[in-house]
């Protein structure tokens, strides 16, 4: 597998991560978590391959509406964090299953306001949570994660109440699919998705098996 990007908490295999202790009931209707674990054009290809996400669009939460914008919000002074909105069926994907490939694909959850060279609050590792619920079961997996010494270094992850997301600009949506040899999604979006192939090949949708990007062109 590729190395990326100086963020070496990808090179854990998955053998490494236990399913959840805790988890949601498989609940009927679409169910959502919005997550955050640095560059959004990253994360978001690695959760639209995952076979029962519906939808994924990359945006800001944390800060406020009239700093919602990938300008300002790159200054790291707003308060956001760079998300995606996963929709998903609970009938096909727990939310369990989703924190697991959050925390052992997605990202690094052990560097802290930063993936690689990616740095400020704006990449910082989160969950925003919109109920009680998501937020114990988040909260277990992370001390099942650092109990179970995973990774070297603490899991530095944080629990945020989820007050507004706001969708990022169209030319972020799918942008990884879109330009997959934009440089910065070889470097850092290739490899996720490398990782997610070799480690989840029973979790992907039958059209990303063979893609690096998530591109279905």
């Amino acid at each position: 597998m590729t190395t990326s990007c100086s963020i070496p908490g990808l090179n854990v295999p998955r053998s490494r991560f236990p399913d959840p202790d805790q988890d949601l009931p498989a609940a009927g209707g679409e169910q959502r978590v919005v997550l955050a674990g640095g560059c959004f054009w990253c994360v978001e290809a690695v959760f639209l391959a995952i076979d029962g996400v519906i939808s994924v669009k990359s945006g800001y939460a944390g800060g406020h509406a009239s700093s919602a914008n990938y300008e300002a919000v790159c200054s790291g002074t707003t308060g956001h964090a760079e998300v995606v909105d996963v929709h998903y069926d609970p009938a096909k994907v727990s939310f369990g299953e989703l924190l697991k490939v959050f925390f052992s694909v997605a990202h690094d959850p052990t560097q802290l306001n930063r993936q690689g060279n990616d740095r400020g609050t704006q990449y910082r590792s989160a969950v925003f949570y919109e109920t009680a619920e998501q937020r114990r079961v988040a909260e277990a997996y992370i001390q099942q994660l650092n109990q179970a010494e995973v990774y070297p270094d603490l899991i530095v992850t944080t629990l945020e109440p989820l007050e507004a997301f706001y969708p990022a600009e169209e030319y972020h949506q799918n942008f990884a699919a879109r330009n997959p040899y934009q440089p910065y999604i070889m470097a850092v979006a290739a490899p996720k998705m490398e990782k997610l192939v070799d480690s989840y090949p029973d979790r992907l949708k039958p059209e990303f098996t063979d893609n690096d990007t998530g591109s279905t062109a």
